[in-house]
């Protein structure tokens, strides 16, 4: 009765979409925030029992002996290793990036066991010393589980993402105090969309979230400043403009150093599993000098904020911190990088206020407004996102007086940065797989597909001692548009195009016998090869005269495998399109009703989109035989595993030996009582 009761509310709360959707933010807001606290705690408590401290204060690390110090960091890589490698490997690094992939490709599904990887994996990271912040996997966790909460409730496609975005302000919002930066980040960052319709319920996450942490932890600021800043004159926006402009080139420094380190373990023969621990040992040695670099590094940025650290310390520890994040990050560490930018910014912006104020003591403020400035600057020069990073400052610092040069500075580093490479340290992660969220899916499809999809044998061979006139004969008897020469061992050489023989047909009869095909060839061919991405193919295609290239093996000897045409690259292309629209009208169509009931064709025929259930996984579609036993027809399957997006896998016919596996849906057809059947 009661399960009756609840299915009955929920459809009727479906019925109006407005205030579903403000129920659901509500909710999310109240989850996120209870997670976000619940995250911090943890961290805290993961301190407390390595350190003896729940809170990371440079005075006691005096206490603790060299071995202790550097230990404990790598105990910490050796313990979270597992859950990244084995768990959930999107658990690994800032998450940010993570979210914005699923929100743009994979139509919000996030898998649910990232809240739990995400939380344990980020929590022994910071706890144990690395030197990353919370920001980012609080804005995964959040995002989780506005996903999770979204996939439970089987709404469709576009509510999932607007709820991934709720998640992620909740995040935000609850971490630091700051409603209007958590809406901000996430329609600047996640979502890319300033849309009323997405607007309002992350608008109620954000609020609800930073209530709930009002009501658990009291309302408290991010950073505790002692002193008040203003601007001393408006010719001090000068120096504030020359500190964003350093921000943006240490901004896009601190991006490409984060990758270059990831890199640098990839190519390393060091196990995946051991070089968190390396990673961690590494950190430990670094602070046994520096321990200010241990975790986010609230109390540094606190003491660059009153101006107690002295101005060649300050520059120092720009570079270590910067070193040690990267070393974090690219040995496997699990953390964000929002805390460490704040950390580099007021760093940065501290050291050259000292300078200033030595060099303009009338004309400039103390070293702290300059350190609350770079701040701003640093975040907004690595996320690309002005307008959260104002927002942010504004609202941890509850300061209204260095508003003006703190914009300035914000829209200079961005602009600086962007203008220098147009990816954010966001979403240069997904370019070095392979997805340009920025450049739409055009290019996002062509990345998806390889060569070795195209791959013709409709092609003609000759061999580099070929006559000319033999070559006549080939060209009269085929339709070829280019011949491929080459030599004894079947080894490529170059292409003869059919246009350049008829300029010397009518000087055949005298060049026959004297050019071959090596004469007439060309060798300068962009030659490719069966891994290759179609988008790089289309390259090819678009800044030459070739319509068809040579796919050649990977070997010395370059054995020619067949041909790519361009026309081909554009029928898959359009294949694929034509698949993922196909997938977005099917599964957007029927998703109001699939949430429910399957939906009811004509007389006793349905549709529903069900999740395998176990008595199906591990057998093939031939061994299960469903359309014979059951009268069901299998019209899609969707692998949801990995991660991956529905579209990308999508098999539209799936064929008799595709083996079920945990995590598929199924797009099913067949009689209305069988349907249900499969769904319960």
């Amino acid at each position: 009765m009661f399960v009756a009761r609840l299915e009955t509310l929920r459809r009727r709360l479906r019925n109006s979409e407005y205030s579903f959707m403000m129920l659901i933010a509500a909710a999310i807001g109240v989850l996120g925030g209870l997670g976000a606290i619940l995250f911090r705690f943890l961290i805290e408590g993961v301190q407390y029992v390595a350190y003896g401290m729940q809170e990371y204060g440079l005075s006691l690390f005096d206490a603790l002996e060299w071995w202790h110090i550097v230990l404990v960091p790598a105990v910490g890589g050796l313990l979270l290793a597992p859950i990244v490698h084995y768990f959930a490997r999107e658990a690994k690094g800032h998450g940010v990036p993570e979210v914005m992939e699923a929100v743009a490709l994979k139509q919000g599904v996030i898998r649910k066991r990232i809240v739990v990887a995400k939380t344990l994996a980020s929590a022994i990271c910071i706890g144990t010393g690395g030197s990353v912040g919370r920001e980012g996997p609080i804005v995964q966790i959040g995002s989780a589980i506005g996903s999770t909460l979204g996939q439970i409730l089987r709404v469709s496609r576009s509510k999932l993402r607007t709820m991934v975005g709720c998640g992620a302000a909740a995040g935000i919002a609850a971490t630091f105090n700051a409603p209007l930066a958590g809406v901000l980040f996430s329609l600047e960052v996640i979502l890319g969309d300033f849309g009323v319709r997405r607007f309002t319920p992350i608008v109620v996450s954000s609020v609800i979230a930073t209530a709930t942490s009002h009501y658990c932890v009291g309302d408290v600021l991010a950073f505790d400043i002692t002193a008040e800043y203003t601007m001393v004159s408006f010719l001090e926006l000068v120096p504030y403009s020359l500190l964003g402009a350093v921000a943006g080139l240490g901004g896009l420094a601190f991006s490409r150093l984060i990758y270059a380190s990831e890199d640098l373990f990839e190519r390393s023969r060091i196990p995946a599993l051991a070089q968190p621990v390396l990673g961690g040992l590494l950190i430990g040695a670094i602070g046994l000098r520096y321990p200010h670099v241990f975790g986010v590094g609230y109390e540094t940025i606190e003491m660059a904020l009153n101006a107690e650290v002295a101005w060649t310390m300050l520059f120092l520890l720009l570079g270590v911190k910067m070193v040690a994040t990267s070393i974090t990050l690219g040995s496997g560490g699990s953390g964000g990088i929002f805390a460490p930018s704040l950390f580099l910014g007021a760093v940065l912006g501290g050291g050259l206020g000292h300078l200033y104020h030595q060099i303009l003591p009338g004309l400039t403020a103390e070293s702290g407004a300059y350190a609350l400035v770079g701040m701003g600057a640093f975040v907004s020069a690595t996320t690309h996102a002005p307008l959260t990073s104002i927002m942010i400052i504004f609202e941890m610092t509850n300061d209204y007086k260095i508003i003006l040069p703190l914009m300035f500075a914000c829209i200079i580093a961005n602009a600086l940065s962007s203008g220098l490479h147009r990816d954010s340290i966001y979403t240069m992660k997904l370019v070095r797989r392979g997805l340009n969220i920025h450049r739409g899916r055009d290019v996002n499809v062509l990345n998806s597909l390889k060569v070795e999809t195209i791959i013709s044998p409709d092609y003609l061979t000759i061999a580099e001692h070929t006559h000319l006139g033999a070559m006549l004969q080939l060209m009269i008897k085929h339709s070829n548009t280019y011949f491929y020469v080459i030599d004894e061992h079947g080894g490529f050489r170059g292409v003869v195009p059919v246009d350049d023989l008829r300029q010397v047909i009518l000087d055949g009869e005298i060049l026959d016998s004297l050019v071959i095909a090596r004469d007439v060839m060309i060798e300068d061919v962009p030659l490719l090869y069966r891994s290759e991405t179609l988008d790089q193919v289309m390259r090819y295609f678009g800044t030459s005269r070739w319509e068809e290239l040579p796919v050649i093996s990977g070997c010395g000897h370059r054995k020619l495998e067949g041909v790519a045409t361009r026309q081909a690259v554009i029928s898959s292309y359009n294949r694929e399109i034509l698949k993922r629209d196909a997938v977005s009208e099917v599964l957007g169509g029927i998703s109001t009703a699939v949430e429910g009931e399957p939906v009811l064709f004509s007389g006793d025929i349905a549709i529903a989109e069900v999740e395998a259930p176990g008595w199906m996984v591990g057998r093939t579609l031939a061994q299960l035989n469903l359309r014979r036993k059951r009268g069901i027809q299998v019209l899609m399957i969707n692998p949801l595993r990995d991660g991956q997006a529905l579209a990308d896998n999508l098999q539209l016919v799936p064929k008799p030996d595709y083996v079920i596996r945990l995590g598929d849906n199924i797009l099913i057809l067949g009689p209305s009582e069988a349907v249900r059947q499969m769904r319960s």
